[in-house]
């Protein structure tokens, strides 16, 4: 509950610098930045030094520019006939680029390497063994199109990582992960022979990665890693470095649940089973890693893992959350990205994903991508899987290097980590380590991967395994025994059959609601009102610092005079609180109580209707200034306003993962038109409406849609309010309780909308919410409430009943849901007809029976009943209330609206008129 308590202080002044120095601000090469110089919540500029290179390093690539010419070549061409591809079916072109005669070069020609290559040598012939080394061997890259200065760092490191050594302790771990995972595939083969298990079995190499990641992580100072990959290799992961107890597995493979019987789940598929550990590493600390459930959809959870990665920076006060001291993201939190080689290109989301990796407000530090190449996507080689030479060509568009490596060479694998990790912590950018290596079977286990691959697989099945290879190398380098190598199989086998054995007796311990989330339960099947009313004053108070802005800063006179002047009126008045107001209260108001709020979506600092300007933008300096983030000083919670680039899939996706990592914010997405959702389908379907159910895995995300049929034609009229409805699990036959699988909500009034938004936050349980969000109601006064509506002991009501008839002169009841309730009201004032009652249903799921049971025992004498929407009958709310109304309030309902159509709307104005005209004449007019 809010106190008042003392009065808050004004806001800050800003101190604005010269316009001259915000232009140079702008033009520091590779920022991406606001169009503003003293940053907001989440976002701060950072003045970033051109690089220069030494003049040591200049003038000796003078003096030797053949022989630097030539270096160059290989450090660009290098990479085609590099051995990366263990499994090539032909051998690559020659590259008439790497001839020294294309210089004027001798191989005997002695040379200086210093300033030009790493290294020593005095022949061009050293020079040339020396960049081969580098730059064709099981390790390569292009360069190219990165940042003089990354290149150069790069190039430095490779020419020098040829020749380092992996230490004897690191290549045992790697060799014991690798062994105890083919250990455990051929368990898995042998117990559960029809089970499709995705193994790692020619991808062994990806636990040597992995490790050395931890590692080198560590030696960076990263306390956390959060992971999204999908089911390639995952289980081996999972029960191997990560420490997941495979009962967890083998109770799964028994029927039974992942999730304790108390738990309301019902589960997924082995293959998306997660861990989340506190893993040691070889420095004497711990990495907390957590992996993410994914959907079979692939990459679908790229982004969510990218949402989680900054939430939990928020929450660790990583990067620009920090209170006091700058940090650079990803100080403290890391993000990594397992891909397979087909879907990394395959699947547009990897490019909507990587297109925020250097937005304000999106970026976490630099993502680490391991691309798992299997040589083949389902059935489809890789030269018919991408258009580009290799499937990762899509990190050119940020500037992100790839590093190519030969799967089949563990230790080349694991020097690719490290120098993938250590890029990444300089740079603080995505980095992309793209490993070769091949699926032993097809798809999955059942598959016979011959059938469309016949060359390939000969190559594969005519050699040894990677673990089986590499342990023998280190046998023979002195690192390890044969008999090592033989009880680390047959202790992996025992300990299996040891955890299979006692599988009747296992109990899975509960994995959710812990840590931050242990505040929070699943909902019940009851119903509940919650008093979500703020004291009339605190409200006058907030919204009057939503519209607070410094002395010297200079608002737009249009908006000085119809918001800023306007809200202020209206907070003194206590009366037509619109849209605008009442959300800016209820953020406000959950601020002083500690809550962040976090907003997202196409211009939703301004708004697509103009209305929020929760942003305003200095006119002369072009400066931002959040007017609810200076309520008072040292104000601990924040709004972040993130107007977000032209994506939906990839922005819903890491609002949803931003939203499953803390219970204590109202994280928001909001469509720009209501119909935009449907290009992150995907992530309703397979993340939001299901999430819990599957993974008991909880979320907040609230979705605005903004809806209407204004006449704007068939793409900008509908949210397709059917199709969320059709994606709940509400039942015809018995009341909704709370634990549906999420709620959808259409309101009339500021006030609703306001008390929407603060439940999300103040109850005890989360479930995602969709709001049919208005357009013209934004500033229909008749939407508009009064501050009275918002007062303690005010709550949101699902039901809004009509007490502006006599119950007993009423014999037509009409339901409806959203603004078509403000224009059926009004034809009603104006036929005078006081025999029809106007019922609202706020809330559409949970289905509101009770309430609506209530309102209309009220209509004793009310004959007819009948649902008004403005949506054709084949959309909208028709069909999912018809059977509620009938079944479980026991009234015969009939149907106006549109006709059954295609396209959500007419294109045509003038067809567009004549059903505007006729959705509100017949409700009153229709005979039963």
């Amino acid at each position: 509950m809010l106190s008042l308590g003392r009065r808050l202080p004004a806001a800050p002044q800003l101190h604005l610098q010269a316009g001259q120095q915000l232009q140079r601000l702008r033009h520091q090469a590779g920022l991406r930045a606001y169009h503003c110089q003293t940053g907001v919540h989440g976002y701060r500029p950072r003045r970033e030094e051109p690089f220069q290179l030494e003049r040591k390093n200049t003038e000796a690539r003078v003096k030797q520019s053949n022989f630097y010419r030539l270096v160059e070549a290989f450090r660009t061409h290098g990479h085609k006939v590099a051995g990366t591809n263990p499994y090539r079916l032909s051998e690559p072109a020659a590259v008439p680029e790497l001839d020294v005669s294309r210089y004027g070069l001798r191989p005997e020609d002695a040379v200086s390497p210093g300033g030009i290559l790493e290294g020593s040598c005095r022949t061009v012939a050293e020079a040339v063994e020396s960049l081969r080394a580098a730059y064709c061997g099981p390790i390569s890259t292009d360069l190219s199109y990165l940042e003089e200065e990354e290149r150069e760092w790069l190039w430095a490191r490779l020419e020098r990582v040829a020749g380092e050594q992996v230490a004897a302790a690191d290549a045992r771990t790697a060799a014991e992960a690798m062994l105890q995972s083919q250990a455990f595939d051929n368990f898995l083969a042998t117990k559960f022979v029809s089970f499709k298990r995705y193994g790692c079995e020619g991808a062994e190499s990806m636990l040597a990665f992995f490790l050395q990641l931890v590692n080198s992580a560590a030696d960076g100072g990263v306390e956390q890693l959060v992971v999204g990959m999908p089911h390639r290799g995952r289980l081996n992961l999972l029960t191997g470095p990560l420490l997941m107890d495979p009962s967890v597995l083998f109770r799964k493979l028994k029927g039974l649940s992942e999730f304790p019987d108390s738990a309301k789940a019902s589960g997924d598929v082995t293959s998306h089973l997660i861990s989340s550990v506190d893993l040691p590493n070889s420095r004497g600390g711990a990495c907390h890693v957590t992996v993410l459930y994914n959907p079979s959809h692939l990459e679908a959870v790229n982004p969510v893992s990218m949402g989680k990665t900054r939430a939990r920076q928020q929450s660790l006060g990583d990067g620009d959350y920090a209170a006091a001291e700058p940090r650079r993201w990803g100080d403290k939190v890391l993000n990594l990205q397992i891909h397979g080689d087909a879907a990394l290109p395959g699947q547009g989301i990897n490019q909507e994903t990587l297109a925020l990796s250097r937005l304000p407000h999106f970026e976490v530090g630099g993502s680490l991508h391991l691309v798992v190449n299997n040589q083949v996507g389902f059935t489809t080689p890789s030269e018919r899987a991408s258009s580009s030479r290799y499937g990762t060509d899509l990190a050119r568009v940020v500037g992100a290097p790839v590093l190519h490596v030969n799967g089949t060479r563990p230790e080349a694998v694991m020097k690719a980590a490290r120098l993938a990790v250590e890029y990444q912590r300089r740079f603080r950018k995505d980095v992309f380590v793209n490993m070769n290596c091949f699926r032993l079977w097809g798809h999955n286990e059942m598959d016979d991967p011959t059938f469309t691959n016949p060359l390939l697989y000969k190559k594969v099945r005519a050699g040894r395994s990677v673990p089986d290879t590499y342990g023998s190398e280190l046998v023979d380098r002195g690192v390890m025994k044969k008999g090592e190598l033989e009880k680390i199989v047959a202790d992996r086998m025992e300990w299996l059959n040891d955890k299979l054995k006692k599988i009747d007796s296992f109990v899975p311990k509960p994995t959710y609601f812990q840590r931050q989330w242990s505040s929070v339960e699943q909902a019940g099947a009851a119903v509940t009102s919650w008093d979500t009313g703020v004291d009339v004053q605190l409200l006058r108070h907030i919204a009057r610092k939503s519209v607070e802005y410094p002395e010297h800063f200079n608002v737009h006179p249009h908006l000085k005079k119809i918001h800023v002047d306007a809200r202020l009126r209206r907070a003194e008045e206590g009366a037509a609180i619109d849209w605008a107001t009442a959300e800016a209260m209820a953020f406000g108001s959950l601020l002083a109580q500690g809550f962040d709020v976090r907003i997202t979506g196409q211009d939703v600092g301004r708004a697509t209707f103009s209305h929020r300007h929760a942003m305003l933008v200095d006119q002369e300096t072009n400066d931002i200034f959040i007017p609810l983030n200076s309520m008072e000083e040292q104000q601990k919670a924040h709004l972040e306003v993130v107007n977000s680039p032209l994506s939906e899939e990839a922005v819903l996706g890491f609002e949803y993962g931003f939203s499953i990592e803390n219970p204590n914010r109202l994280v928001i997405w909001e469509a720009q038109f209501g119909d935009f959702f449907n290009g992150a389908q995907i992530i309703i379907d397979t993340f939001i409406t299901s999430g819990e159910t599957k993974w008991m895995q909880c979320s907040g995300l609230t979705m605005l849609l903004p809806h209407g049929y204004d006449g704007m034609g068939p793409e900008h009229s509908s949210c397709r309010l059917e199709r969320f409805l059709q994606l709940t699990d509400s039942s015809e036959v018995r009341p909704d309780g709370e634990d549906v699988n999420f709620q959808v909500a259409n309101p009339t009034t500021s006030a609703q909308y306001f008390h929407l938004l603060r439940r999300q936050v103040l109850r005890k349980w989360r479930k995602p919410l969709v709001i049919v969000a208005p357009k013209i109601m934004i500033r229909m006064s008749e939407a508009a409430s009064s501050l009275m509506d918002m007062a303690p002991a005010t709550t949101f009501k699902p039901v809004i009943g009509d007490t502006s008839v006599d119950p007993l002169r009423v014999e037509r009841v009409l339901l409806v849901s959203g603004k078509h309730f403000h224009a059926l009201d009004n034809q009603r004032r104006q036929l005078g007809r006081k025999d029809v009652a106007i019922v609202r249903l706020e809330e559409l799921c949970p289905f509101p029976v009770h309430q609506l049971n209530q309102e209309l025992n009220r209509f004793p004498k009310a004959k007819h009943f009948i649902w008004s929407q403005e949506e054709p009958r084949n959309m909208g709310a028709w069909t999912f209330v018809k059977p509620r109304i009938e079944n479980m309030v026991g009234r015969k309902v009939h149907f106006t609206g549109r006709d059954t159509l295609a396209a959500p709307a007419v294109g045509i104005g003038h067809i567009h008129q004549q059903q505007a005209k006729e959705v509100i004449e017949n409700p009153f007019t229709i005979s039963m």
